[in-house]
Order: C-alpha cells, then sequence, then structure tokens
C-alpha cells in the first residue's frame, strides 16, 4: 500500500532531498530564498532539491545548483540527515558541505541570496534549516551560549 494514507492518515512515503551547504573562505553560509509560487515562498534555506531516480545525493545536488544557481560545485562531502514532516510532504534532507565551486552566482528562480553567519540576519527561516543552524552553533562551541 504505497503512498496509501487511508489506514493511517500519518504514513507517507519520504521523499530525498539534496541540499548544499555552501561555506565561503570567511566561513560563511549560503543561504536562498524560495521563490514566490513554491510552498514557503519567501522562506529561507539551504539550496538543493529532490533527488531524481537513479541519481545519488551528490549528482542530485550538483544538479539542482547549477540549475538554480548556476554554480559547478566541486566535491560535496555528506554531513548529515534529518528527517522533517511538513504539512505538504515528508522529506528526507541530506545535507552535504560544498567548500569549492565555479562559476558565477545567478539566481534562475528569482530566489534571494545571502552569504551568512550565526545568528542569521535574514528570515523567516524553513524549519528544515533551523537544525543546520544549531550543528553549526554546535560545531563552533555557542551551545549554551545566550548571544
Amino acid at each position: 500500500m504505497r503512498g496509501s494514507t487511508v489506514a493511517e492518515g500519518t504514513e507517507r512515503t519520504a521523499v530525498d532531498v539534496a541540499v548544499g551547504v555552501l561555506i565561503d573562505a570567511q566561513g560563511r553560509f549560503l543561504l536562498t530564498s524560495r521563490p514566490a509560487g513554491k510552498v514557503y515562498a519567501g522562506y529561507w534555506e539551504f539550496p538543493g532539491g529532490k533527488l531524481e531516480a537513479g541519481e545519488t545525493v551528490e549528482e542530485a545536488l550538483r544538479r539542482e545548483l547549477q540549475e538554480e544557481l548556476g554554480i559547478t560545485i566541486a566535491a560535496a562531502q555528506p554531513w548529515k540527515t534529518e528527517m522533517m514532516d511538513y504539512p505538504h510532504a515528508r522529506v528526507r534532507l541530506h545535507f552535504c558541505k560544498v567548500w569549492q565551486w565555479a562559476g558565477e552566482f545567478e539566481m534562475r528562480e528569482g530566489q534571494a541570496m545571502a552569504w551568512q553567519s550565526l545568528p542569521v540576519q535574514v528570515g523567516p527561516v524553513l524549519p528544515g534549516t533551523v537544525p543546520v543552524l544549531a550543528w553549526f552553533a554546535a560545531e563552533q562551541g555557542f551551545v549554551g551560549a545566550t548571544h
């Protein structure tokens, strides 16, 4: 009964999504806004998109960042995976750190971009982005900090 929601109402097949956590030479990370017409339009997130049939996470991330941002990434380092239940979909987010890319950024979907550090200066932030900010805080020793 794949995809069936009749019996329990909560069983949904997860969609795999490759997410790029681009980090620049200053240690800042890239957030982009969700374009008009998409669910959560205007919310800020890490760029990426759904895996297509037969794609690996890195292949999907490479394709999505080329399509959305006009850049070609070098290696993507798998970092963490997080499940998110949104009202419209259940997604398995595969976060990958990326330190190198080629090309000029082009916002091909009409989205905005912002290089950020903690605490982020843009908002609102997509719920699936929040755990990543906590992971960055932990890596940088900010756990339990008040500012």
